[in-house]
């Protein structure tokens, strides 16, 4: 129990819900070691020790939780379990997801086997010995997101997601701007490359295609390496059901290949062999005009978050260093949407 607060210890709460979770006599958590990075979930590596039950024995695991801040899109832990518990199911590689907690004696939190590997993208994409075969990295990336997009609605398990939209990309583009407005009208500013962007995208918009399950954050950064080869995707709390086009976008947005810009796919890799997973696993071709379309899109909405982080430094409702700095960023994704729509109406 917290002296102060009066809430119960989270370490000493986590080990009273295992034990009923495992089916033990007895959970004791010999490493209780907050992970790097997480600035809207916290994760927590855990070495526990379980007596009796199916789980009895030295297990590595990861407890995810609420951080201090928090984003509104961002879906709940209870949500996120349930999508990772989907992906596991339909073959993506992912953490496997245990446990979810919701006693009502603290935040929710959700337990899953720790993955071994590294995920700082400045690391993967400039250190060769972390991926020896960057062709291979690219195309198990590109055929993990291909299985995540077989999944498809209705799914009663993802009820939560709520109706797909009729369009995507309109309804996305109607979302970022009524954002930019509404930072506009806070901070007496006007971003005119960005509404160059958003006016272009709506003239341009696609077709409309079958709705998938999106990840909406898959990039380096968010999936983890072990031994070259991808070891499972990390941080679900923004998937959401939309245009499978969305994702292969963000993935091949030059603003996440960190240390190799020359290398589309995330910095690690080249976007032929990332899309050629892609498409060996099953997904859906995409044009180059699709890619081009969907890299301004991915450009579009990290301008406006970044720039919604910022406004959340500024205001005084969460001050960090990380937050206000993350609009300096902002006029290099003015000059990618520039260039990725020069020459066209």
């Amino acid at each position: 129990m917290n002296a102060r607060t009066g809430a119960p210890d989270p370490r000493a709460r986590a080990e009273a819900f295992l034990c009923g979770a495992c089916g033990a006599t007895r959970v004791a958590i010999e490493r209780w070691e907050r992970l790097s990075g997480g600035a809207i979930q916290e994760n927590m590596a855990l070495d526990a020790l379980v007596e009796g039950g199916p789980f009895a024995g030295k297990q590595a695991w990861v407890l995810r939780t609420n951080a201090a801040s928090a984003v509104a899109v961002s879906r709940s832990r209870a949500e996120e379990f349930e999508i990772l518990r989907v992906a596991h199911g339909a073959g993506v590689r992912v953490p496997e997801p245990l446990f979810l907690c919701r006693d009502g004696a603290g935040a929710d939190f959700f337990v899953m086997r720790r993955v071994p590997g590294v995920a700082a993208g400045h690391r993967l994409s400039k250190d060769d010995s972390l991926v020896p075969d960057r062709a291979a990295l690219a195309r198990e990336l590109g055929a993990n997101l291909a299985r995540l997009h077989r999944v498809r609605p209705p799914l009663a398990a993802l009820a939560f997601l709520g109706d797909p939209p009729a369009d995507h990309a309109r309804a996305a583009i109607a979302a970022y701007r009524d954002d930019l407005d509404r930072l506009s009208a806070v901070r007496g500013e006007a971003w005119p490359a960005l509404e160059w962007g958003l006016a272009w995208c709506e003239r341009n918009a696609p077709a409309p295609r079958t709705p998938r399950l999106l990840h909406r954050d898959y990039r380096t950064g968010n999936y983890l390496v072990d031994e070259g080869h991808l070891a499972a995707v990390l941080d679900w709390e923004f998937a959401g059901w939309g245009d499978a086009r969305e994702d292969l976008g963000w993935m091949l947005a030059r603003c996440w290949r960190f240390a190799r810009p020359d290398r589309e796919a995330g910095g690690v890799g080249s976007a032929q062999d990332f899309l050629a997973g892609y498409l060996d696993a099953g997904g859906e071709a995409v044009s180059a005009d699709d890619t081009r379309y969907w890299q301004a899109m991915a450009h579009l909405r990290w301008a406006v978050i970044a720039l919604q982080q910022a406004e959340r430094h500024r205001s005084g409702s969460q001050r960090s260093l990380e937050l206000a700095l993350t609009a300096h960023i902002v006029p290099e994704l003015e000059q990618e949407i520039l260039d990725l729509t020069a020459g066209t109406s």
